[in-house]
C-alpha cells in the first residue's frame, strides 16, 4: 500500500466515523417531511455549508488544483458567475419555492403548467444527475486506487455502500450534518496540504510567485476577450457561470431541496446567498493549491512531474507520496469525505424526486407515511446500484473529470432552466409553449455541440435563452 499505517488508521477511522455519526439520525426519521427536508429545522448556516459541500464534489479537490496546474486562476472568472447566479435565484425562485410546502423543485413546474412538464423536468432531473454524479463517484476511484491499490471496482462500490448506509438511515438531516462535518474537514486539510508544500519549496510563497510569472503568468486570472471559445474568459466565465448557477440552484433538486429544507424564505435565502462567499473563497484555495504544486514539482521533482498522465493526478499523487505520516491520512480521509458528502446529496435528491413526483403521484396515491417513508430508503438503495455502473462506465472516458460532469449538466440545464423561467417571468406561457421550447432547445443545443466549437460555458445560457424564446412563440402561436 502507498500510505503508511498510521494514515491508514486515520483514514478508517473516519470512514467509521462519519457511517456512524450520519446513521444515528434515523431515530427522528418519521415522514416524508422529515426524510427529505429535514423536518425545516436546519439552521441557515449549516444549509449553507452544505450547499457548498454538495456542488464540491471530489471533482473539485482533485481538477481544479488540476486547472491551475497546468494553466492559471482564470477559472476565478466562471466562479464570479456562480456567484452572480446566485444572487438571481434568491430573488426570483425561492421566494415561489415558499409558497406552500413543496418537496422538490419540479411540483413548482406542475403548479404553474401541469403533470406533464413536471414529469419532463423531473425526468430529465433524474436522468443527468445520474450520470454526472456516476462521473463523480468514478473520481474517488481515483484516489483510492492510488492509496489502496484495489483497483476500480472495490474503490467505487465500497465508498457507496458506506455512504448509502447513513443516507438511507438518516435522511436529508443525515445529509446536511456530515456535509458541515466534512467540508470542515477537506477545507482544513488542503490548508494543511499547501502549508507543506510551501514548506518544502526553498524560497516559500516567493519562490512560487516568482516561477508562476515566468511560467505564463500563472497568477493571472482576468481575460476580457472576445472568444466564444475559450470557457475560463471573463464574459463566458460571468454570463455562463451565472446561467449555469441560475439552473443547478435554482431547477436543481441537489441543491434546491437544502433550500425547501430552511426554515423560512429569508434564511432559505440567507444560506444561498452566504453560500457564494464560500464557493468562491474555496475555488481560490483550490487554484492556489495547483500553482504551488506547479512549482513544487518542477523545482523540486521535475521527473515526477513528466510522469503525470493526467492534471488530475497532480493533486492526489502529492498528498499520498509527500505528506508527513497522519497529514497524509488526514487529507486523504479529506478528500474522500468530499466524495461522500456530495454521494449523499444526489441520493437523497434522486430518491426524493423518484417518490414525490413519480411513485405518489402515478403508483400509490394514497398511503401511510410510513409506506413512502419505506419506498423512499428503497429507492435510495436503487440509485445506489445505478450510481455504481455509471462510475464504472466512465474509466473508459478520457478527459478531465470536472469538465466532464459540468458538460454533461449543462446539456439539460438550459431547457430545464428555460422551463422556469417561463413559469415565473410570463403569464401567457402554456405547458404546450413551453415543451416546444425545451425540446427546441435541447435540439439546438446538440447542434451547438455537435457542429461547433463553443465553449462548454455558453451551453446553459444557449439552451435557456432558445427554450424561452421559443416557448413564448409557441404559446402566443397556440393562443
Amino acid at each position: 500500500m502507498a500510505l503508511h499505517w498510521t494514515d491508514l488508521f486515520v483514514v478508517v477511522a473516519y470512514l467509521i466515523g462519519v457511517t456512524v455519526f450520519g446513521a444515528h439520525f434515523r431515530k427522528s426519521q418519521h415522514s416524508l417531511r422529515d426524510y427529505f427536508l429535514g423536518s425545516r429545522r436546519l439552521p441557515w448556516w449549516a444549509i449553507a455549508l452544505s450547499v457548498v459541500s454538495a456542488e464540491t464534489s471530489i471533482l473539485t479537490i482533485i481538477s481544479t488544483p488540476g486547472i491551475a496546474y497546468r494553466s492559471n486562476l482564470a477559472f476565478l472568472q466562471l466562479v464570479m458567475g456562480y456567484v452572480a447566479g446566485r444572487v438571481v435565484v434568491s430573488f426570483l425562485f425561492i421566494p415561489r419555492y415558499f409558497t406552500g410546502e413543496m418537496f422538490t423543485a419540479y411540483q413548482l413546474i406542475e403548479r404553474r403548467f401541469g403533470r406533464r412538464l413536471k414529469v419532463f423536468t423531473a425526468g430529465l432531473f433524474l436522468a443527468t444527475r445520474a450520470l454526472a454524479e456516476g462521473v463523480r463517484v468514478f473520481a474517488i476511484s481515483i484516489v483510492v486506487e492510488l492509496v489502496f491499490k484495489t483497483g476500480v471496482l472495490t474503490s467505487v462500490v465500497i465508498i457507496t455502500l458506506l455512504t448509502l448506509f447513513y443516507t438511507f438511515e438518516g435522511g436529508l438531516t443525515a445529509v446536511i450534518w456530515t456535509d458541515v462535518i466534512q467540508l470542515t474537514i477537506y477545507l482544513a486539510g488542503t490548508m494543511l496540504a499547501v502549508v507543506a508544500a510551501l514548506h518544502a519549496i526553498p524560497g516559500g510563497w516567493t519562490a512560487v510567485s516568482q516561477m508562476a510569472q515566468t511560467s505564463g503568468d500563472k497568477l493571472s486570472v482576468f481575460n476580457f476577450a472576445l472568444n466564444w471559445h475559450q470557457p475560463y474568459i471573463f464574459w463566458s466565465g460571468l454570463i455562463g457561470g451565472a446561467f449555469l448557477t441560475c439552473a443547478s440552484h435554482g431547477t436543481d433538486q441537489l441543491i434546491v431541496q437544502r433550500l425547501l429544507a430552511a426554515r423560512n424564505k429569508r434564511q432559505s435565502q440567507t444560506a444561498l446567498l452566504s453560500s457564494g462567499l464560500l464557493i468562491f473563497l474555496q475555488f481560490s484555495l483550490f487554484l492556489v493549491v495547483g500553482v504551488v504544486l506547479f512549482a513544487f514539482y518542477h523545482r523540486r521533482a521535475p521527473e515526477a512531474a513528466a510522469r503525470f498522465n493526467s492534471a488530475d493526478q497532480v493533486f492526489p499523487t502529492f498528498v499520498v507520496t509527500q505528506l508527513p505520516r497522519g497529514l497524509a491520512g488526514l487529507m486523504v480521509a479529506a478528500i474522500i469525505s468530499a466524495a461522500m458528502a456530495n454521494l449523499s446529496a444526489a441520493l437523497n435528491a434522486l430518491a426524493s424526486s423518484s417518490v414525490v413526483d413519480f411513485y405518489r403521484p402515478f403508483v400509490c396515491r394514497e398511503a401511510k407515511e410510513s409506506h413512502y417513508l419505506g419506498v423512499s430508503r428503497g429507492m435510495t438503495l436503487v440509485w445506489g446500484v445505478i450510481l455504481i455502473l455509471v462510475a464504472l462506465g466512465a474509466q473508459h472516458l478520457r478527459r478531465s473529470v470536472l469538465e466532464l460532469a459540468l458538460t454533461i449538466a449543462s446539456v439539460p440545464y438550459g431547457s430545464m432552466l428555460g422551463i422556469f423561467l417561463l413559469g415565473v417571468l410570463t403569464r401567457k406561457a402554456t405547458e404546450r409553449g413551453a415543451l416546444i421550447g425545451a425540446l427546441a432547445g435541447l435540439g439546438v443545443l446538440l447542434l451547438v455541440i455537435a457542429f461547433t466549437p463553443i465553449a462548454w460555458t455558453w451551453y446553459v445560457a444557449i439552451g435557456a435563452c432558445v427554450t424561452f424564446a421559443i416557448g413564448v412563440a409557441a404559446s402566443t402561436a397556440e393562443g
